[in-house]
């Protein structure tokens, strides 16, 4: 294993979030891509488990846990630097490493707000009960979201797309896996 990474087992809860970019700095900082335009898991959570780069070199093998001692927004971009991690090369053996977080560790948050990755799969139904099929993405579109939904009709894919704001979306129901919306199937 690198320094700073000691061998573990990806969490059940685990969502990548990220990667690492570069090295930053010679004190063993480094740059981080996060996944989201909010970070904030990335800034809650002080382990975060590392899996080696899909394409390229290599520099480990399996998951790493790597112990944060501080993740901020430093200019356009997110920098940490984690314990064990002293110098630029170690920093820069970590490019590439994929960052997965335990869900269990975002933080909570508030009433009417969701995480994206637990939008996904939910069944969207219209208020006369109609199914319009299963959120597939979500698409940020400045403004406001737009959830995908995909639905198959006579064996072919149908996609709709309807804004995620409260004049469409009645109901977030996670428990029961639905969203219930004002939209019509031919909208």
């Amino acid at each position: 294993m690198l320094p700073g990474l000691e061998p573990a087992e990806l969490p059940a809860d685990a969502i990548e979030v990220g990667r690492v970019t570069d090295a930053w700095g010679v004190k063993g900082w480094f740059k981080v891509l996060p996944y989201s335009a909010d970070p904030e898991a990335l800034f809650s959570s002080k382990r975060w488990y590392l899996l080696p780069t899909e394409k390229g070199v290599k520099t480990f093998e399996g998951v790493g846990q790597l112990k944060i001692k501080e993740a901020k927004i430093h200019s356009d971009t997110v920098v940490a630097s984690a314990h064990g991690v002293d110098d630029r090369t170690a920093a820069d053996a970590l490019r590439g490493a994929r960052i997965f977080i335990a869900k269990s560790s975002f933080p909570t948050p508030q009433k009417d707000e969701y995480y994206w990755v637990d939008l996904i799969g939910l069944e969207v139904v219209n208020r006369e009960g109609l199914v319009l099929g299963q959120v597939s993405e979500l698409l940020s579109t400045g403004p406001q979201t737009v959830l995908v939904i995909q639905d198959q009709l006579d064996g072919q894919t149908l996609q709709r797309m309807i804004p995620f704001v409260a004049a469409y979306v009645d109901d977030v129901d996670l428990a029961a896996r639905r969203i219930l919306v004002d939209w019509q199937p031919d909208y």
